[in-house]
């Protein structure tokens, strides 16, 4: 509705449908057996690094730098398909590559980022801790100099792509001030198991991080990274942006299924789409993905002229999640006892946007960002 492919340029539009093509093609066919199996669709990573994915909102190192717009475009097509593979290419590129990109040093971007851009390497940002969440700055992972190198003690929690990294983005206090480092694998005292059991982002790995006298060089600093939190939360505020974005892909794809299904599922003789009831849902659910849609390409404008706000992002993320989540609850209630089942995708998105409604700050956090940002009153301290 509101021919809004109108407002993409003729790039954004084949980006779209390149990656639209890709979810249909490689995607769908195996999303559901590794959710069942709550595996992650691995063989998949080199493709996406091929076609461009991994790193696309960086420039140089290999990474295509396809515009704000086009990036969240790439990550609304891929949560369509499931929030895990969308989990890995935003926290790949925004929270992995990104920092690297803009607070490490020339030879940490030649040392990872090029790799990083094929998924040759994977990465993953350690900051949550099973304690601390929406409040980071409580952390308990610590780094102490020890001669020439650092040492980690600590542990982080819910950690995508933890067990799979060759590289940690790790966050800790040095000297009482968090400092950003990063961490190989196979390191001693440095080990990632992982989580299992979840019922959410079954096809995603989620991991612990747990550091045990990890000594790490000091050429392992990120020197850009500031004291204190502004580092992580800018870092933050790129996956958020990825995830405003996402979220409308898994609203789509729940959209899409209840409408098909409404106009040829029969009740007292006629499709339930002819339904006052069902049309009404319907009917929200376009309203808010199309309303959603618009607030992100102005964030995607506003981003592309560096003058986002954190504020903005979080505005996005907060709204645009919740209509996913309500979409993929109405889109269960209109297939009935079938919702349920696998063979639809609605009960998988619902389940998976229960972990994107929480990470990446709260849907309360976000609410109380955009009400500091109106108000001029913190409230969340």
């Amino acid at each position: 509705m509101y021919k809004l492919e109108e407002l993409l340029t003729d790039e954004e539009r084949l980006i779209a449908q390149t990656v639209r093509a890709f979810v249909d093609e490689k995607v769908a066919p195996v999303i559901a057996e590794h959710f069942r199996e709550g595996t992650f669709p691995a063989d998949l990573i080199p493709q996406m690094g091929e076609m461009g994915m991994l790193g696309a909102n960086l420039d140089g190192y290999g990474c295509t730098n396809v515009g704000p717009i086009a990036y969240g475009l790439m990550n609304k097509e891929l949560e369509r398909g499931d929030s895990g593979l969308r989990s890995f290419v935003s926290v790949q590129s925004s929270l992995c590559m990104w920092p690297i990109y803009t607070y490490g040093t020339e030879e940490q971007k030649q040392r990872w980022l090029p790799d990083m851009a094929t998924g040759k390497l994977i990465g993953c940002f350690g900051l949550t801790e099973a304690d601390f969440g929406s409040d980071p700055g409580g952390m308990r992972t610590t780094a102490r100099c020890d001669g020439g190198d650092y040492v980690l003690n600590g542990s982080k929690m819910w950690i995508t792509n933890g067990t799979i990294a060759d590289v940690a983005i790790v966050w800790a206090k040095l000297d009482g001030q968090v400092r950003g480092f990063l961490v190989e694998k196979g390191l001693p005292g440095y080990s990632a198991p992982e989580i299992h059991n979840k019922f959410s982002l079954r096809a995603s790995v989620t991991s612990e991080l747990v550091f045990d006298n990890v000594r790490i060089p000091q050429e392992s600093l990120l020197p850009g990274s500031q004291v204190g939190l502004r580092a992580p939360l800018s870092c933050l505020d790129q996956a958020r942006y990825s995830i405003a974005w996402g979220a409308l892909g898994a609203a789509i794809g729940c959209y899409e299924e209840a409408l098909s299904y409404a106009k040829t599922r029969v009740q007292f003789g006629k499709p339930i789409a002819s339904f006052q009831l069902v049309q009404r849902k319907l009917a929200w659910m376009i309203t808010e993905i199309t309303k959603g849609h618009l607030l992100v390409h102005r964030l995607g404008q506003l981003k592309a002229a560096g003058q986002a706000r954190h504020h903005e992002v979080s505005m996005a993320k907060m709204n645009n999640v919740e209509v996913a989540l309500k979409t993929a609850r109405l889109t269960r209630d209109i297939l009935g006892a079938a919702g349920i089942c696998d063979d639809y995708t609605c009960g998988r998105h619902m389940c998976n946007l229960e972990s994107v409604f929480t990470y990446e700050g709260t849907h309360d956090i976000h609410t109380l960002v955009v009400g500091e940002a109106v108000t001029g009153i913190r409230a969340y301290e």
